[in-house]
């Protein structure tokens, strides 16, 4: 698996599941509405009295499963990163990348309370069961140029 098919099988997914840890160490996840830029980097909305984006304000650290679930296709990507809110530019860089996935999230603006988020990665597994041997490619951030 290259850096290229890696991208690709990652932006063919529109949801994931995002997981957490609260301050008292409790695992959380939740199925979030996923784009993801040339740099890996996974964009998400959610709102400020979630408690994904509670959890992530303490403890920036956040995982994903990214798949294509209950289709018989058995590939999926383990995603580490650290989470951020970004302000100005940057923000409207990540909404306007998001927005190309989710063409609905403009209206979402409107909500009282709606964050931004992007995970920048710093280790990715992407594993293929439809084959066999199964094939597994790990990547640390370093291997993770943008994709031009």
């Amino acid at each position: 698996m290259d850096r290229r098919g890696l991208l690709d099988f990652m932006r063919s997914c529109r949801y994931a599941v995002e997981a957490t840890v609260t301050v008292g160490g409790a695992p959380q996840a939740a199925v979030v509405g996923i784009a993801v830029t040339d740099a890996f980097e996974v964009l998400f909305d959610a709102l400020e009295t979630s408690r994904k984006i509670q959890n992530l304000r303490v403890n920036r650290r956040t995982a994903f499963v990214i798949g294509t679930g209950g289709t018989g296709d058995e590939r999926t990507v383990q995603f580490e990163g650290i989470a951020e809110e970004p302000r100005g530019a940057e923000l409207d860089h990540v909404k306007q990348a998001y927005f190309f996935v989710f063409p609905d999230g403009p209206d979402r603006q409107a909500w009282p309370g709606i964050t931004y988020v992007r995970v920048s990665p710093v280790w990715v597994r992407y594993s293929d069961y439809n084959v066999n041997p199964p094939m597994i490619a790990e990547f640390s951030a370093g291997d993770l140029a943008p994709v031009e």
